[in-house]
């Protein structure tokens, strides 16, 4: 069974819902406190041995490579002043012993187009998927959690999930599984964003998966789907019958920080996880 070592980051989104913020600046730099909602994905990935960080970006995203990459400038600045602490946080927000790679998505067609983006460099091993949205705090990397779901299954995808209330349900992929153990669960179905009178559970998949790469296969011959996208959900649904697609729910308290309500909570949150009185 081939580790999971890549994971994938798309970031071309627009970030519409946080204009006038996002007309200049990419939606995953905005700060959660002090550090950028991008950050916390790939140190939550770094967390689980990830090495490998793959970019799907988009017209002007060059802040996020800009935040990764090593400044010269700034590091002798702070040095000079005998700013040491800042020094080291500086150097740290991308260790020498990770690679980034970014790949241009050239137009807007979905999640699953993003992912198809990333084929040539994640090749034929299992790999992860990170939304920055989607901000989780919790005590063990939940891409972690996901990895040793996957091992233990010996192999297979693994998806995050939790429950969300019925009204919720148009917002997420939905799905329907057989409970294996208290937290993992065979896929059986699952949908993109259906109705409430529609939906299979109330199990929703959210911005952390582990995928086998024949999810690739899938992606190049689906049709577009919700929305007119392509969509990794209806990708993920041809994979269901080989009966190695697991639903896990994850350990962790998740804030959508897509919408402006998951932003502050968040933002508060972590606040006050450091200390700082609100």
């Amino acid at each position: 069974m081939k580790p999971v070592r890549k994971a994938v980051f798309p970031v071309a989104g627009l970030g519409t819902r946080f204009l006038p913020a996002t007309k200049a600046m990419p939606k995953e730099m905005l700060p959660i406190v002090d550090k950028p909602l991008i950050q916390y994905a790939v140190e939550e990935a770094a967390a689980a041995g990830i090495t490998l960080m793959i970019f799907i970006t988009g017209r002007s995203k060059r802040a996020i490579a800009d935040h990764f990459d090593r400044s010269p400038e700034l590091e002798a600045e702070l040095a000079a002043k005998g700013k040491t602490e800042l020094l080291e946080i500086v150097r740290n927000i991308s260790p020498e012993a990770e690679t980034f790679v970014y790949i241009r998505q050239s137009e807007p067609l979905g999640l699953g187009h993003a992912v198809l983006c990333a084929e040539a460099v994640v090749g034929d091993e299992p790999f992860a998927v990170i939304l920055a949205d989607d901000l989780i705090d919790a005590k063990l990397s939940v891409v972690q959690q996901l990895v040793d779901a996957r091992a233990a299954r010996g192999g297979g995808s693994v998806l995050a999930v939790e429950d969300v209330p019925l009204a919720e349900t148009q917002r997420y992929g939905i799905v329907n599984s057989v409970r294996i153990d208290d937290r993992t669960s065979r896929i059986s179905h699952i949908v993109e964003k259906p109705a409430p009178a529609e939906a299979p559970s109330t199990l929703a998949v959210l911005g952390r998966y582990v995928l086998e790469p024949e999810v690739f296969n899938h992606l190049r011959t689906i049709p577009r789907g919700a929305g007119g996208e392509l969509q990794l959900t209806d990708a993920i649904e041809r994979m269901v019958p080989a009966d190695k697609t697991f639903a896990y729910r994850y350990e962790g308290r998740r804030f959508d920080c897509g919408s402006k309500e998951g932003f502050v909570a968040a933002t508060v949150h972590f606040a006050r996880k450091a200390g700082y009185s609100i």
